[in-house]
C-alpha cells in the first residue's frame, strides 16, 4: 500500500513540476503540490503499521 502512496505522490510532483514550468495553470497546480505532499505524509505516518 505504502508503494501506492509513493508511487501516487511521484507522479503528482512530476506533474506540478512540468505544470509550474511549462504551463502556469494556476491554482490546479498548487493543488496536485498539495496531494503530493498529503500522500507523502500518509505514508510516513503509516509507516508502523504492517
Amino acid at each position: 500500500m505504502r508503494a501506492i502512496l509513493y508511487l501516487i505522490a511521484l507522479i503528482l510532483v512530476i506533474g506540478w513540476v512540468l505544470g509550474f514550468t511549462m504551463y502556469h495553470a494556476g491554482g490546479i497546480i498548487h493543488i496536485l503540490l498539495v496531494l503530493a505532499v498529503i500522500s507523502i505524509l500518509l505514508g510516513i505516518i503509516r509507516k508502523g503499521e504492517v
